[in-house]
C-alpha cells in the first residue's frame, strides 16, 4: 500500500467487497544456483490412483464458498457466487455431496457420475468428476444454453438431451440409467435433503456473518427456485436463528420461461407457500437487467442473476427498512453469450 497515491488509498478504504482468502497451501522447493537462494513452485499433490485423486477433489472444496458480499445499492447486496471454481452456486452443493457420497463409499473407481440438470449442476459435477478421473452423464432439456452444453463437454461429460423445458423428462431419463447400471451414481439434486443442509449448514450462516459484520438487519432475502436447495436452506436457518428476514421468491412470469435455472417444471425442496412474498419477473426484463448490470460494474452475470437483481430493485420500492435485502449472484454471464447477443 506504500506506494498508492491518495486518491487509490480512499478507494481501496471505500471498497464494499469481503476480501477472501483461499487456504491453500504451496510447497517450496529450495534451489541453490551460484550461492544465492532462489525458491520455485513446486507440485503439492504428486499422486496416482482413487485415493490420491481425492485430495484434488478436497483442493476444489477448500475453494468453494466464502464468495464476497457485495454493495449493489444501499439497501442491496448480493453474494457473487462466480468465485465459485466451475463459476455457480451449484459448486457448493455438488462439492457438499460428493465429498459426502465419497466418505461413505458410495463412490468409487468404478463410479460413474450423472445427474438431470438444466445446467449449473451439470457443470459442477463435471468438475467433479474430472477431478476424481470419473466419467460423468448429465441429461437436460435440448433448449438449455449452447455454453453450459459446451462447459460440460470440456470437462468430459456426456449429455443426453430430453425435448426442451422437460426437466421432469430428464429426470425419468436419469433414473431409467440408474436402475439399468450398478456402477451409476447421482447427487439426486431434485430430491436429495443434502442439497438443502448444504446452505442451511454453509451458505445461510455464511450470509448471516457477512451481513453482521456490517452491522445491518438482514431484513430479507430474495432468490429464484430450482431444486429449491438454497431457499429451503435459507428457510430453516432463519427459523432455528429466530430471524425475521422475509423470504421472498423470484419466478418467471412466462410460461415455459427462458431464465435458465430457476423455476424447472414443478416445486422440488421448497414449497412456495412458504415464501413471504413472490416476485414475478419477465425473461426479457430478466436478461435487460443483467446487461445493464455488467455496463454498471463489470461484473457480468447470468439471467437469473438479472432476475434477483430486479426483484430485489422492485422490492425495497417505496418499502422502509432498517435493514438490508441480500440476493444471490447465481453464475457467471458467458455461459449466456448466444442468448445476450440476438
Amino acid at each position: 500500500m506504500e506506494n498508492f497515491t491518495q486518491h487509490q488509498r480512499q478507494v481501496m478504504e471505500n471498497l464494499e467487497l469481503t476480501i477472501v482468502y483461499c487456504p491453500i497451501e504451496i510447497q517450496l522447493k529450495k534451489v541453490k544456483i551460484k550461492k544465492k537462494k532462489h525458491y520455485q513452485l513446486g507440485p503439492l499433490y504428486e499422486f496416482s490412483g482413487i485415493d490420491c485423486i481425492y485430495n484434488i477433489m478436497k483442493l476444489i472444496k477448500s475453494i468453494t464458498g466464502n464468495t464476497p458480499l457485495i454493495k449493489i445499492s444501499s439497501k442491496i447486496y448480493a453474494k457473487l457466487e462466480t468465485y465459485n471454481p466451475a463459476g455457480s452456486v451449484k459448486d457448493r452443493m455438488i462439492t457438499y455431496v460428493v465429498d459426502k457420497a465419497r466418505m461413505f463409499g458410495k463412490i468409487n473407481e468404478t463410479s460413474i457420475l450423472c445427474d438431470a440438470t438444466s445446467g449449473n449442476t451439470g457443470i459442477a459435477l463435471s468438475m467433479a468428476a474430472a477431478s476424481l478421473n470419473l466419467p460423468c452423464l448429465i441429461f437436460m432439456p435440448g433448449n438449455m444454453s449452447e455454453e453450459r452444453k459446451q462447459m460440460m463437454k470440456s470437462y468430459g461429460a456426456k449429455i443426453i438431451e430430453a425435448p426442451d423445458n422437460d426437466f421432469v423428462g430428464a429426470i425419468a431419463m436419469r433414473d431409467q440409467y440408474l436402475k439399468a447400471n450398478d456402477r451409476a451414481w447421482s447427487p439426486m439434486q431434485f430430491s436429495n435433503q443434502d442439497n438443502v443442509l448444504c446452505h442451511q449448514y454453509q451458505t445461510a450462516p455464511e450470509i448471516h456473518k457477512q451481513v453482521i459484520e456490517r452491522k445491518y438487519l438482514w431484513s430479507a432475502f430474495i432468490h429464484g427456485a430450482g431444486t429449491g436447495g438454497t431457499m429451503e436452506g435459507i428457510r430453516r436457518y432463519k427459523e432455528i436463528q429466530n430471524l425475521k428476514t422475509k423470504l421472498c421468491l423470484v419466478q418467471p412470469v412466462e410460461s415455459p420461461h427462458g431464465i435458465q435455472g430457476i423455476a424447472d417444471g414443478k416445486e422440488f425442496l421448497f414449497n412456495s407457500e412458504d415464501a413471504d412474498k413472490i416476485i414475478p419477473i419477465k425473461t426479457q426484463d430478466a436478461i435487460d437487467r443483467a446487461q445493464k448490470f455488467a455496463q454498471e460494474t463489470g461484473i457480468l452475470v447470468g439471467i437469473s442473476s438479472g432476475a434477483n437483481i430486479l426483484a430485489s430493485e422492485r422490492y425495497i420500492e417505496n418499502r422502509l427498512m432498517s435493514g438490508i435485502v441480500v440476493t444471490m449472484l447465481c453464475d457467471r454471464g458467458e455461459r449466456y453469450m448466444s442468448i445476450y447477443g440476438k
